[in-house]
């Protein structure tokens, strides 16, 4: 047996799942998809910053552009960290594309002018 606290929504249920995938505990049904996925195959949406070559001191944010597997963080993080982006640049500017052949990609969530 498992326990979670689901992070779906701003409720924060408490969930308890068994062997047999029921799950209790989540006040709507997206609590018992989001236990079954962290059982089955948990993922993860990355946020992060990048440095602004152009610009001194400066760095923007980034986010994958969907979720990845929770086991590839440590790797994705590695491609990100040697990603740089000259000004200007839009919200959802692909920095990286399918990063590691995951399927997603690594785009900008601020604006720079």
């Amino acid at each position: 047996m498992k326990e979670f606290t689901c992070i779906v929504c701003p409720r924060g249920c408490h969930l308890t799942i068994d062997d047999n995938m029921n799950v209790t505990g989540n006040s709507c049904p997206r609590g018992k998809e989001y236990a079954i996925s962290e059982i089955t195959n948990p993922v993860r949406t990355i946020t992060s910053s990048i440095r602004v070559t152009n610009r001194e001191d400066l760095l923007v944010s980034v986010k994958t552009s969907g979720p990845i597997p929770k086991g590839k963080i440590f790797d994705v993080m590695e491609e990100i960290n040697k990603l740089g982006v000259s000004a200007p640049c839009q919200i959802g500017q692909i920095v990286k594309k399918d990063v590691l052949g995951l399927g997603v990609d690594i785009i900008i969530t601020k604006n720079i002018k």
